[in-house]
């Protein structure tokens, strides 16, 4: 029998030495978070986990062993035949199932007779769950700042300016897929599971320079359903604030512009809106869904911003009581010029 060598160094570097990391649990297993990287091959998809499972449980050990090593055998051969069919002899691939048990071990030995070399995580998955867990609750940013400001100030855009002139940043919205606030779902776009918008975060943080400045945009403890690591939260509740403060105006016409899925979706949009019922006297709703009937869309985003979110935003600072900002960043447009005007000022104010 081959000789299976094992690794728990899941570091970028660590797993920059492998052509491929293979993931062999089943596709639900998967899409609730894998390795950086990873691709799926599962020697046993969903519904043949669960025959197996069941019969392992309720009729007998043996022949569930025997069923699943038959099914385990075909779906490593169509593998072979698939994707596998075009690597080279010196093909290197990292190999994990849930707890480096029976399903890595199998597809391992495989790859071992053919001649390649896999190496097999040990403890599986959940070793490079616990690595997550443990460096994201002991991230340290010691240059991370803050980009505050009311709804609407374009922070997410500025960001994105930011990232786009070479600054780094952490994108939480863009992780966790949601905008943040109960019109902010992503188009198309599902929410990632907990443990995957940890590991996409974990991604960023460890390839962070941390002599240089990191941007993240305030958020509240939780973006959509999904909720910021104790680590990082704690670093932005004490990082420096550079607060944007613009005028209604322009406020309202950038989320005109931010939200064109919501403009044209006005089904979703009043579905939103209603939403809000808990916090607004009927009156107030009903004349926010008219002016959605009527496409009244700057006036309805000035109405919201000023409403809703604007005071939303004063009782969550009162709560939180954050301390003074480090510097405001006064804004006239927050269109694409308004947003480079902002960049430029935010990299002048970055000294701290």
């Amino acid at each position: 029998m081959p000789h299976l060598a094992h690794t728990n160094d899941l570091s970028a570097a660590g797993l920059e030495r492998f052509d491929a990391i293979i993931d062999v649990r089943s596709p639900s297993e998967f899409a609730g978070d894998h390795l950086p990287g990873a691709i799926n091959l599962p020697v046993l998809d969903d519904a043949e986990r669960a025959r197996v499972g069941t019969h392992y449980t309720q009729v007998s050990v043996f022949e569930a062993r025997r069923m699943g090593a038959a099914l385990v055998s075909r779906n490593i051969a169509r593998h072979l035949e698939t994707a596998l069919a075009d690597k080279p002899k010196q093909f290197r691939p990292l190999v994990y199932c849930w707890r480096g048990g029976m399903r890595s071990q199998s597809m391992a030995l495989v790859l071992a007779s053919v001649g390649w070399k896999p190496v097999l995580v040990e403890g599986g998955y959940r070793t490079w769950r616990r690595q997550v867990v443990e460096l994201q609750d002991a991230l340290v940013l010691p240059r991370l700042i803050v980009l505050d400001g009311q709804t609407g100030t374009a922070k997410t855009a500025i960001l994105q300016a930011l990232s786009d002139a070479g600054e780094q940043v952490i994108d939480l919205e863009g992780l966790a897929r949601h905008r943040g606030s109960i019109f902010g779902d992503f188009p198309g776009a599902d929410q990632p599971s907990q443990k995957a918008f940890e590991t996409a975060l974990h991604a960023i943080t460890r390839s962070l320079d941390p002599e240089r400045p990191v941007y993240v945009e305030a958020e509240s403890r939780q973006v959509g359903k999904r909720r910021v690591p104790p680590g990082l939260w704690a670093a932005m509740q004490s990082a420096p604030r550079l607060v944007i403060h613009a005028t209604v105006g322009a406020r309202a016409e950038y989320l005109v512009t931010a939200y064109p899925d919501l403009l044209a979706d006005r089904a979703k949009l009043k579905d939103a809106i209603n939403g809000l019922r808990p916090f607004h006297a009927k009156a107030r709703i009903e004349d926010w869904l008219s002016r959605a009937d009527q496409g009244a869309w700057t006036d309805l985003a000035a109405e919201l911003v000023t409403e809703h979110y604007d005071p939303a935003y004063d009782r969550a600072r009162k709560r939180q009581t954050p301390p003074a900002p480090d510097a405001i960043i006064r804004l006239d447009r927050l269109d694409a010029a308004g947003r480079d005007a902002a960049v430029a000022q935010i990299l002048r104010k970055s000294v701290f």
